[in-house]
């Protein structure tokens, strides 16, 4: 039986500044579902040009109490950059914490509003080992 990808869903507390991290990420939102029967939104979220691959930010209206306090049984959301150092020094000044730097020039993880991990892989190998990332310690988890 062939299976098809669709999206991830992840609950967000706040719809937008959960979708405020996301654009800084570079994606930008595909689709918008409200249910006032269910009393929640949908939003799909994709990188440009990747609308088959979203990341679902699922808002409960009424809160959602039963949202787990630390994400990490879900694992991560995955991104290939251009540049992993352009892209952090981006994230950094727009107030995301780099969780993992990326000392090696390949990979760096930072956290949503909503603490899902975000892995941030180099595209086409490492970059040679640069500071301010090579000497840069882990903040918090990831």
């Amino acid at each position: 039986m062939p299976l098809k990808y669709l999206h991830t869903m992840v609950r967000v507390l706040d719809l937008e500044k959960s979708m405020a991290f996301y654009r800084l990420l570079g994606l930008e939102e595909t689709r918008r579902i409200d249910n006032e029967g269910g009393r929640f939104t949908l939003v799909f979220m994709a990188a440009p040009g990747q609308p088959e691959c979203p990341v679902e930010l699922t808002y409960n209206w009424d809160g959602d109490d039963g949202l787990p306090s630390d994400s990490r049984h879900f694992g991560h959301l995955a991104y290939e950059v251009d540049n992993i150092y352009e892209t952090c020094a981006f994230l950094q000044a727009n107030g995301v914490v780099i969780n993992r730097p990326p000392r090696d020039g390949r990979m760096a993880f930072v956290r949503s509003p909503d603490n899902v991990s975000i892995e941030i892989l180099q595209a086409n190998g490492s970059l040679a080992p640069m500071e301010p990332w090579a000497s840069m310690g882990n903040t918090g988890h990831w």
